[in-house]
């Protein structure tokens, strides 16, 4: 019986160790034991203020973002036709998130509201062209309600960009980072003003890249758009794109609606595009485009099968402008182009979103399967008109006073529009021309009685004119009709 007692009682007290053992060197369920080095990713849902924010947690970057974004309001004082024309040519299922889409007072002014990005201390805001197109007047209201008067330093419909400025400095800004390292399924932050709510932040994930929609209607559109689910609404136009940790990647310019406001999709302009055209805007005072000089259409199954095509990505090269840079390389009708510089071409979007960073007189390396085999071509790109200087926005007090930019017209223009020479408005802002209800593509023939056959021409009629003058031209869709226009020049 003692042998017994003793068995048991050695059984109990090993049962205890064991027992024990296990509790220090596993634990149960309701005790974790951690190193203190040790930082479980579950865990991770409050940012360390030291660093970078964490993931899941946007307060960093909404506190990054949130100074630098501002509420933009514009005021047209007459609505013209072409405005309106041009808003029933955007496609219904792709609308623009202009707010209000210039609300229209009976017998008033319209009026609309944005968002924009301030990008440099001293008062540059890049925003939509759509936001400031057909403006009179621009106020931009920073996050603490102080107000400004803003004016157009520039604007580029083919990426529906603006750069515009406010006389102020040590404002809290934001600066553009590599969207090219932008990664589908990664967290974003949008910011804006929607429905005239200042200062909205939301979040989402970027769902596809180099997205082209359509939704731009310029000729020469450059659409290769980040697209995110992060909600966003009308008066979110111009407003940020931002990372976890606040980097600029995009400017939200789209929705995908059949309503008018958020249903599921968002599209902004990626950062390495809206840096390009806000550096030339500045510089230039008009945005520098390099073209390789061919009509291409991306290739797709359907494509493949229509050509014959033993390959199912890439672009196709259709036609070759003459005297192009494509052409003067030795690219060809029926090449596809794969490769430029360092960079895949899958589509267009890829395509065109490179070339779109390059200005006239860079050189680039292109790829292109002829026939099943790979050939390279060096060639500098040139401008549309097939020019490798850079153009040079006049610029001044009478040319900010007039508000607008001009372009001198190409021989084949002149040719169509049976005139020897003129200056084209290639972009009207608020000024003097548009209060006398000139509008952009107006081309000026004459003024008081002067001819004016090139910017320079136009140059020296400015500065020598004084007080009241008669401009006289013509619009390209009606050049038989000579249309005139009085205005004060000071």
């Amino acid at each position: 019986m003692k042998n017994i007692l003793t068995t048991v009682i050695a059984a109990v007290f090993a049962s205890m160790i064991t027992l024990a053992a296990y509790i220090y060197f596993v634990g149960d369920s309701r005790i974790i034991q951690v190193d203190e080095t040790t930082q479980p990713a579950f865990a991770s849902y409050i940012a360390d203020r030291s660093t970078s924010a964490a993931p899941f947690d946007f307060t960093v970057a909404a506190e990054k973002v949130t100074p630098a974004v501002v509420h933009i309001t514009s005021l047209q004082q007459s609505a013209t036709a072409s405005n309106d024309s041009n808003m029933e040519q955007i496609p219904e299922f792709f609308r623009d998130f202009f707010g209000d889409q210039f609300r229209r007072t009976p017998q008033g002014p319209r009026m609309g509201s944005g968002s924009g990005v301030i990008i440099s201390s001293d008062g540059y805001i890049v925003t939509n062209n759509h936001v400031v197109a057909d403006a009179d007047e621009l106020t931009v209201v920073l996050v603490d309600n102080r107000s400004y008067t803003a004016r157009v330093i520039g604007t580029d419909p083919t990426t529906d960009l603006a750069l515009i400025k406010i006389d102020e400095d040590r404002l809290p800004s934001l600066s553009f980072a590599n969207s090219d390292q932008v990664r589908i399924g990664e967290w974003v932050l949008a910011a804006g003003n929607p429905f005239r709510l200042n200062s909205t932040v939301t979040a989402g994930i970027v769902s596809a890249t180099g997205r082209s929609i359509n939704i731009l209607q310029d000729q020469y559109a450059i659409e290769s758009f980040i697209q995110t689910d992060a909600a966003v609404n009308p008066g979110n136009s111009g407003g940020a794109l931002v990372d976890v940790e606040g980097n600029l990647i995009g400017i939200n310019t789209a929705i995908a609606s059949q309503t008018g406001s958020y249903v599921g999709y968002s599209f902004a302009v990626p950062a390495n595009i809206a840096k390009k055209v806000v550096d030339d805007l500045k510089e230039y005072g008009t945005v520098q485009r390099g073209f390789l000089g061919v009509s291409i259409v991306g290739i797709n199954a359907d494509v493949a099968k229509k050509f014959d095509l033993d390959i199912n990505q890439g672009v196709l090269v259709q036609g070759v402008v003459e005297d192009g840079s494509a052409e003067e390389a030795g690219i060809e009708e029926g090449d596809i182009i794969v490769q430029v510089d360092d960079r895949k071409i899958l589509g267009n979007s890829d395509l065109l979103s490179y070339i779109a960073r390059k200005r006239p007189g860079d050189q680039v390396t292109v790829i292109v399967n002829r026939g099943g085999d790979e050939k390279n071509f060096e060639m500098k790109l040139k401008t549309r008109d097939g020019q490798m200087s850079l153009a040079k926005a006049q610029r001044g007090e009478m040319f900010d006073a007039l508000g607008a930019e001009f372009s001198e017209l190409t021989k084949d223009q002149l040719d169509d529009l049976d005139i020897s020479g003129g200056v084209q408005i290639s972009q009207i802002y608020p000024g003097k021309l548009r209060q006398q209800g000139i509008q952009s593509g107006f081309v000026i023939t004459r003024i008081a009685n002067q001819p004016v056959r090139s910017l320079d021409d136009l140059n020296e009629v400015l500065s020598e004119e004084k007080g009241g003058v008669l401009i006289e031209g013509i619009y390209p869709d009606d050049p038989s009709e000579t249309k005139f226009y009085g205005m004060d020049l000071g």
